[in-house]
Order: structure tokens, then C-alpha cells, then sequence
């Protein structure tokens, strides 16, 4: 079913970053041709943050996916804030019902589904990899989930010693010989076009030692810590499956519509 041509009552769905991307135009507004529905979404930016909300909540805009900076300066913006949010402290979707803006991260959502649907056990030890904006996520999902024995490795030992304070987690700041059962990466360590493209974000004696290797990087999905995990047989997750996953719970949240695994699969296709 076609989407209706564009009319005064189409809806309209955002973002809002300091470097707008292609990749949610592409990815929503396949899904809204697919599906028929009478939605648009456009990438933005914005100097005034308080002015960009004050416009989502004048102007009727559904849907807005916030990215860096803008993740903690909206949460005193809203209206209401999912636990998603509140557990790490960053917004990643806002909806506006009626003028009400509730907050969401739909990141921390994708991360625990994504541990729930390939049976992580939450009593097995983790390292982490990573102090930014992702890695709270990543690391606030873990905890949610009932994770307790969790090391966070970062350079950066402000940012990583805040991150395992926040959660009662260790820290330290390389992962030398280190070993624990799930290991995950949330640096650019293997990223597509990074000066570490080709490096591995573990030594492999560590990747060979789990048996759950995480790897948040999305671009590209086979990267060199995911390929070598795949070599020892170790049970893998990939950034791509969390970029997927988390764009279609944004979806659902601004539409209603729950996305098919393949609806899902095609406008990642389609996005990439």
C-alpha cells in the first residue's frame, strides 16, 4: 500500500543532531512507504535546543530522535521520561502526544532486548569496553538486566571511573589479560574509516575466552573483533542488530506499527 502524497495532515517525524545522518530518513521513511502511513521524517539540526522542543511541542511534530549533544539537555525539557532514560541518565526519542513529551532510549531498550533474545545470563561476568555516550548505555542496560560483576575499561579514567561508579562496576584503564565470559565493545576500536579500523578491541587470548562477544560498531557489521569471534565459534551480537533495533522501536513508538524481523532486515537494507 503506497503512502498517501503529501498533504497538510501528514505527520511529521525528526531528528536532531550536531551531524545530521541519512540513515533514519532512509530507514522511516521506507517503512512509512511500506506501510502506507502518512509520515515524513527529516534529519535537522539546531543552535537553540530550547527552542528546537518548544517547536516539536508547538508545531505537533510526533516523533524527534535526539543525538549527541543534545541527550542530556532535553531530559528538563519533557514532560515524563521513560525508565529507558532515567536508568543512564540520556534521551535518544522523544514523543509528543497531544503536546506531552515523553522521553525514551530506545538504545538502552534494543541493548536488553538484544541480551534477552540471545540468553546472556546476567550472573556471568562482563568487560566493557568504552566511557561515552553509547557505552552508558550499553553498560545501564547491563545493569538493568540484573548484571553485577562488570568491569569497565577506559582510557579516559574520569569518564570510566564515573560509568563504574554509577553501577557499582570496576574499572580499569586497558584490558591488558584480562578474561571474562561476555566481553563488549563500545569504542571506534574496528569502526569503517577510523585510524583503528583494522585493530582489535581485545587481545584475541580475551576474545577466545568468552563465550559472548558484543561488539556495539555498526559500520562495518563484520568487524575484526566480530570476525574473529565467529572464527573461535563464540556467540556474537553486532552493532548492526542494535542500530536496527533501536530504530524500530522508535518506529513503534512514533507510529504504533511493531516491525516483521524482515521489515526490519529491509529498511536496514535500504539505510546502509
Amino acid at each position: 500500500m503506497p503512502r498517501p502524497p503529501l498533504n497538510r495532515d501528514t505527520t511529521l517525524c525528526i531528528s536532531l543532531s550536531g551531524r545530521p545522518s541519512n540513515h533514519g530518513i532512509k530507514f522511516h521513511n521506507y517503512l512509512y512507504e511500506k506501510h502506507g502511513l502518512d509520515y515524513l521524517y527529516k534529519a535537522m539540526t539546531t543552535t537553540d535546543i530550547e527552542g528546537a522542543i518548544a517547536g516539536v511541542r508547538a508545531l505537533g511534530i510526533r516523533g524527534c530522535s535526539v543525538s549527541m549533544p543534545f541527550k542530556q539537555a532535553v531530559i528538563p525539557l519533557m514532560d515524563e521520561v521513560d525508565h529507558s532514560a532515567q536508568v543512564i541518565g540520556a534521551v535518544n526519542t522523544i514523543v509528543n502526544t497531544d503536546g506531552h513529551l515523553h522521553a525514551y532510549n530506545t538504545d538502552v531498550i534494543a541493548v536488553a532486548s538484544l541480551l534477552k533474545s540471545h540468553a546472556v545470563d546476567p550472573k556471568l561476568p562482563f568487560l566493557l569496553r568504552g566511557s561515552g555516550g553509547m557505552a552508558a548505555a550499553v553498560a545501564g542496560a547491563f545493569y538493568d538486566a540484573g548484571f553485577r560483576a562488570g568491569t569497565i575499561i577506559a582510557r579516559n579514567e574520569d569518564a570510566g571511573t564515573a560509568l563504574a561508579h554509577r553501577y557499582g562496576y570496576a574499572w580499569v584503564p586497558e584490558p591488558g589479560d584480562l578474561t571474562a565470559p561476555v566481553i563488549v565493545n563500545v569504542t571506534p576500536i574496528g569502526m569503517s574509516g577510523g585510524a583503528e579500523s583494522e585493530q582489535l578491541a581485545y587481545p584475541q587470548p580475551t576474545i577466545e575466552a568468552a563465550s559472548v562477544v558484543f561488539d556495539v560498531v555498526a559500520m562495518p557489521v563484520e568487524t575484526p573483533l566480530i570476525r574473529v569471534a565467529r572464527a573461535a565459534g563464540r556467540e556474537v551480537i553486532t552493532g548492526g542488530e542494535v542500530i536496527a533495533l533501536q530504530a524500530a522501536e522508535q518506529f513503534r513508538l512514533y507510529t504504533g506499527v511493531t516491525l516483521s524481523p524482515d521489515d526490519i532486515a529491509q529498511a536496514e537494507a535500504q539505510a546502509n
